[in-house]
């Protein structure tokens, strides 16, 4: 039996972007159980010793990242739109995801923010943003943002991203299969064959 794959995300993470986009899909035609796991990258990199995302720490490395993002999204056929700010907060959307990640509109929800931020230069760090993509839905918004600020949704989100830490990770997208780490949106396939012959 197929092992389940866990899908660890920030919404502030443009290669999350593109991992968002297709791992609903491609787990199911694998016949691989999705498990979500968003996180926060701060705090993740703070650890090592970050305080700022990579990409703007590094000039090179941000210059690169936008081009890179322009040819892989085009690649899958995904709208892409350079954020004017970067890395937005992504706080809220995360809480929402953690506290429903079992719900059926987990992932839609979780695709509608990404689409908002890195195909529509969307102010996803506002809650009314939030809020509007939720109504979208079909969803109770008031409710949903109300249950994020909850503090039991928040330290979910905090331990979830310290187990993130723990089982090793570094960076977003990551899956893990079991106690195995795959790490960056071109490593989903080779997490999708891990998860269908674990064991």
């Amino acid at each position: 039996m197929a092992e389940p794959l866990a899908f660890w995300f920030e919404f502030a993470s443009p290669y999350s972007y593109l991992s968002a986009m297709r791992i609903q899909t491609m787990a199911r035609e694998a016949g691989v159980a999705l498990v979500l796991r968003p996180i926060l990258l701060g705090p993740i990199f703070a650890a090592q010793g970050w305080n700022d995302s990579p990409f703007k720490l590094y000039p090179a490395k941000g210059v690169y990242l936008w081009q890179d993002m322009a040819r892989e999204a085009a690649a899958a056929g995904l709208a892409f739109q350079k954020p004017s700010s970067f890395p937005r907060g992504s706080l809220l959307a995360a809480r929402i995801v953690t506290a429903n990640a079992h719900e059926p509109w987990a992932m839609d929800f979780t695709r509608a923010v990404f689409r908002a931020n890195f195909a529509e230069d969307r102010a996803v760090e506002r809650p009314e943003v939030i809020a509007e993509l939720l109504n979208t839905l079909g969803l109770e918004a008031q409710a949903l943002v109300q249950q994020a600020a909850e503090p039991a949704v928040k330290d979910a989100l905090r331990a979830q991203t310290e187990a993130a830490q723990a089982r090793g990770l570094f960076g977003a997208p990551s899956f893990t299969v079991g106690d195995t780490l795959f790490w960056g949106n071109d490593r989903l396939e080779r997490a999708l064959e891990c998860a269908k012959t674990f064991g």
